[in-house]
């Protein structure tokens, strides 16, 4: 525990603590942030004084990062909600823009700073401690995931950067130079779990006790974890960061009961119904669509940002010792498919196939049949059979009845043989629609639920 005073602070004087610090941030908003000056007036809130605490805040309007985006112009590409003059920005961070321009997040040395002391009690959380050795597989560059890299330094662990693209290089490295902790994605985890079995490297004798999973929804996943933790030999916690707001904001302890907000003081945190936009009280078991607003930022500020990440909150005490919620995220809302009125996850799919082990190698691509998110069942979703296992119809069939009784959703289930679906060094998708991967194995049989 980096910062014990206020990692075990109770949430309620934390609350406190946040609501003065939430005041003067809306008043530098409204004193800097054209957009939010704009958009708060716009619901007839004209000042701080008019906003409230942080008990009216669910009263404000939400934040919508095309919104954001719709603003950025040729002469202000970061977009109206910019704050800080340029002279005080140290930092330019961006998204990794696969849909159109990129998205730019502007840092101010303060913020800089708070992010990396957020990053440092997440990864800390897991257990790694100064002096050990901590291997990294992400190629940062422009993106947010940098300064949360930044934070290994502040816990004084050896760092050793990797990077993705040669998975050879990385068992090289775990062999030479011994490290006790990866991190990494789930996706990549799984994926080094099958490429050292076919290289013939003993992962689970290697000397990594600890990996530390991020960058997408699977490590909290309960077969998943038990999956990468039999196949490293090693202890699967997880963290998550929202990039607009800040990176590894959310780490997990050594409990594994969700993660703990390590940004705590920087970030308020609520949840709302993702339809309807209406608040959802942090309570033990809820979920929802995790909202967080900025406490002590300059650059870019942002105030209710929709994050789109779907969680479930845990509220009883960790042994651990740290306070306030914790949270487990089901998946991304904007990944969500609806099936007949029934909200699927593809991480939820992936957790109930994962059960059937190991029968099953754990991956798993849901195929909708027309775009949208709307779908009409029955779902199809292919489910990849172990290496070695050959197609049962009983097998496909008990898949399709358990994704029927946990999630409610009726599903075309299709075997497809071990190499069918593709690896990734990075994150996976779960959905494509309508595409067919090509079979590694065209020779081997594949077996269709009536």
């Amino acid at each position: 525990m980096l910062d014990p005073k206020v990692e075990i602070r109770s949430w309620e004087a934390q609350l406190a603590v946040d609501d003065a610090s939430y005041r003067l941030q809306l008043a530098y908003l409204f004193e800097r942030s054209a957009f939010y000056r704009e958009k708060l007036a716009a619901t007839g809130v004209d000042s701080a004084d008019d906003a409230g605490g942080l008990v009216e805040i669910a009263e404000l309007p939400l934040t919508e990062k095309q919104e954001l985006k719709a603003t950025a112009t040729d002469e202000n590409p970061i977009g109206s909600h910019q704050c800080a003059a340029p002279s005080e920005i140290v930092r330019i961070y961006s998204t990794s823009g696969t849909t159109g321009t990129p998205s730019y997040i502007p840092l101010t040395a303060d913020d800089l700073e708070n992010w990396i002391t957020g990053s440092a009690r997440s990864y800390a959380a897991s257990g790694v401690a100064a002096g050990q050795r901590l291997l990294s597989t992400y190629n940062a560059g422009p993106f947010v995931a940098g300064a949360a890299l930044d934070g290994l330094e502040r816990i004084g662990v050896c760092h050793i950067p990797v990077g993705t693209g040669s998975s050879e290089r990385l068992l090289l490295a775990l062999e030479l130079l011994q490290p006790e902790a990866v991190v990494l994605t789930p996706s990549y985890a799984a994926t080094l779990v099958e490429t050292a079995a076919d290289r013939g490297f003993d992962l689970a004798g290697s000397s990594v006790e600890r990996l530390l999973v991020a960058g997408e929804p699977g490590g909290g996943e309960p077969a998943f974890r038990s999956k990468l933790e039999d196949g490293w030999g090693a202890r699967v916690t997880e963290a998550m960061g929202i990039g607009d707001i800040g990176p590894s904001l959310w780490g997990e302890c050594e409990e594994q009961d969700g993660m703990h907000l390590g940004a705590r003081g920087f970030v308020h945190v609520e949840l709302i119904e993702p339809e309807t936009g209406h608040a959802v009280e942090l309570d033990e078991g809820a979920t929802g669509e995790l909202v967080l607003t900025h406490l002590q930022h300059r650059a870019a500020p942002l105030l209710r940002f929709r994050t789109r990440d779907h969680v479930r909150v845990r509220t009883s005490p960790c042994p651990c010792g740290r306070t306030g919620p914790r949270v487990r995220c089901l998946g991304r809302t904007d990944d969500m498919l609806i099936v007949r009125g029934v909200n699927v996850f593809p991480s939820a799919v992936r957790e109930v196939v994962g059960g059937f082990s190991p029968d099953v190698s754990g991956n798993v691509l849901l195929e909708p049949g027309s775009p949208g998110v709307k779908q009409e069942p029955p779902l199809p979703v292919l489910v990849e059979l172990a290496n070695g296992t050959r197609a049962d119809d009983s097998l496909a069939a008990a898949i399709r009845q358990k994704l029927r009784d946990v999630l409610v959703v009726q599903a075309q289930v299709e075997l497809v043989p071990f190499g069918t679906l593709r690896r990734s060094d990075y994150k996976s998708k779960l959905v494509e629609f309508g595409a067919r991967p090509e079979s590694a194995h065209a020779d081997s049989g594949r077996a269709k639920d009536p």
